[in-house]
């Protein structure tokens, strides 16, 4: 599911076989887009409407995320305007990056194990790759 807005500053991805739930992927994405600079204080969200139709999905699911990345203080909805990039930054380690971190990590392991790859041999490997 992607859809972009009409200023073109955010594609959603959705991937609902990832086990994340859509609105927090929705959440990350926004967040990610702020912290990469592609949406500045001021920018204007898509309406919960629009983007819901645009992803094929629940408006519930957009409200919901909207809603709680205002109670974070990231955005702010004004009534019969819209929703906006608030001033505050969310924060890199917002929104589980160090479990996601963990989760693709461990993966890699036990893909790594399961083609005999030992943890030195893979030490060195990586090693090798970033040189």
């Amino acid at each position: 599911m992607n859809s972009t807005n009409s200023e073109g500053t955010i594609t959603f991805s959705l991937d609902p076989t990832n086990g994340v739930p859509i609105y927090r992927q929705v959440i990350r994405q926004i967040e990610y887009a702020i912290l990469s600079e592609r949406m500045k204080p001021g920018d204007r969200l898509p309406t919960i409407r629009s983007l819901a139709v645009a992803l094929k999905i629940n408006p519930n699911t957009i409200a919901k995320a909207y809603n709680e990345l205002e109670i974070r203080g990231i955005v702010v909805t004004q009534v019969g305007s819209g929703t906006y990039i608030s001033d505050k930054k969310p924060s890199p380690d917002d929104d589980g990056r160090k479990q996601k971190i963990q989760e693709v990590l461990s993966r890699f392991m036990q893909e790594m194990k399961g083609l005999g790859v030992d943890k030195h041999e893979l030490l060195n490997l990586i090693g090798e790759r970033s040189h």
